[in-house]
């Protein structure tokens, strides 16, 4: 056997080991989805009605109430199984990184779970009840308003899952300056740019009023600007260890 058959060998292999160990920590993932799926979906009637907050809601039909239960539970429950996903997926990637980016990632994954879990809880105590509010108050000036269950749940899920997603901002940046890829001066040569595109998100990631908009576009740019001093302190930092 030549150097060039050798060389095809340990590839294949080294790619059936990389598939192997994606297959179990997609396995691991799902198992744990799976149980926290079933927790949140059989105890449904224990804290559904924090959900709701004592809105009268309707639903159109039996089938209704599935599609419902199994949404809010869906989502609740992949929610708290983040960080067992970001570990699975950690252990992962984690031989392919460099010690300088398996740190980060080591170091921040915790974080990243917190600002996901204050951007929902934001758009949970904040951003959902003043727009849910805003838009039935300009509706029942010339209706009678029903809202419907899903409607409510698809409403509650648009204006709290994004806002969590979107609070991850600061470790993002902090992560492409760890790799060397965003620096804090071109973060500040794009600022304009930067808040007209956070401008256009909070418009896509929320209902069409001003006020749910203004709510998310204010904490986007107040990130936005600690993303920036956080940059500057790690470049200060690694101009200090150089």
């Amino acid at each position: 056997m030549n150097t060039d058959d050798t060389a095809d060998l340990k590839d294949e292999g080294t790619l059936v080991e990389h598939l192997t160990d994606l297959r179990k920590q997609l396995i691991k993932s799902a198992f744990v989805f799976l149980f926290f799926f079933i927790v949140v979906f059989s105890s449904i009637n224990v804290w559904f009605p924090y959900v709701t907050r004592g809105n009268e809601l309707i639903v159109l039909g039996p089938l209704e109430v599935v599609k419902l239960y199994m949404s809010i539970s869906s989502t609740i429950s992949l929610g708290l199984a983040l960080p067992f996903l970001f570990h699975f997926m950690w252990q992962f990637i984690k031989p392919g990184l460099n010690t300088r980016e398996s740190r980060f990632i080591g170091y921040y994954s915790p974080l990243m779970l917190v600002l996901f879990i204050i951007g929902i809880a934001f758009g949970y105590y904040v951003v959902n009840p003043l727009s849910y509010q805003f838009l039935i108050n300009i509706g029942e000036v010339n209706f009678d308003v029903m809202v419907s269950a899903g409607e409510y749940i698809h409403f509650l899920i648009v204006t709290t899952v994004p806002l969590g997603l979107l609070f991850e901002l600061p470790i993002i940046a902090m992560f492409l300056s760890a790799i060397g890829i965003l620096t804090s001066e071109k973060m500040k040569n794009v600022r304009k740019w930067s808040y007209v595109i956070l401008g256009v998100l909070s418009a896509l990631m929320t209902p069409p009023d001003f006020v749910s908009q203004l709510l998310v576009l204010i904490p986007m740019i107040l990130l936005y600007e600690i993303s920036i001093l956080i940059v500057i302190k790690l470049e200060k930092k690694q101009l200090l260890t150089e």
